[in-house]
């Protein structure tokens, strides 16, 4: 298993084996790519007095979906954890998968972009679900079309392709329900 560098990625993307949308040359870095938070969150409410984890558990359940306007922000508090997505879509080939992680300009301030399950399955068709959470001492405000996070490319030794109940998932049907 190795990790893409700039030049495997764009050699797997002319394949076709990694399609990325909207794609911007920009901000593909030496072994990464930036991916941008979109205007689509999910948070908390109503919160229960407790969520029994099964693996039919609806994260919905405890969460309102909300669209933040153009030029608006979404106010993050200490230790506060919210539901974000990318406003790209990544595909990848079935020997290609992947790991979302943070940026550290934002770390350095507090901020968690994916803080469970950044493993990324062969197979994807998606944009990203970003598990952020603000573990710094000061508010955080969050700003859609910041490239909030970075993807990196792995070669799968024994190809397979995701089919979970999370295949598919776009903007529109994160934040409705």
């Amino acid at each position: 298993m190795s990790i893409l560098g700039k030049e495997a990625i764009l050699q797997e993307m002319h394949k076709g084996n990694i399609k990325i949308e909207p794609f911007d040359e920009k901000m593909l870095g030496p072994a990464s790519i930036d991916l941008h938070l979109s205007n689509a969150f999910r948070v908390f409410v109503h919160l229960p007095n407790e969520l029994h984890l099964t693996d039919d558990m609806d994260f919905k359940a405890a969460t309102k979906g909300l669209v933040i306007k153009d030029g608006d922000t979404l106010t993050v508090r200490p230790g506060q954890t919210v539901l974000g997505i990318t406003t790209e879509k990544v595909s990848l080939g079935n020997g290609l998968s992947g790991w979302l992680e943070g940026r550290s300009r934002f770390a350095r301030v507090g901020l968690l972009v994916h803080i469970s399950a950044s493993f990324m399955q062969p197979g994807i068709c998606n944009h990203q679900v970003l598990e952020i959470s603000n573990f710094g001492p000061i508010p955080l405000k969050l700003i859609p079309g910041t490239p909030i996070c970075q993807f990196i490319f792995q070669r799968c030794e024994n190809p397979g392709q995701y089919h979970g109940v999370f295949a598919g998932q776009t903007p529109e049907n994160f934040w409705l329900g």
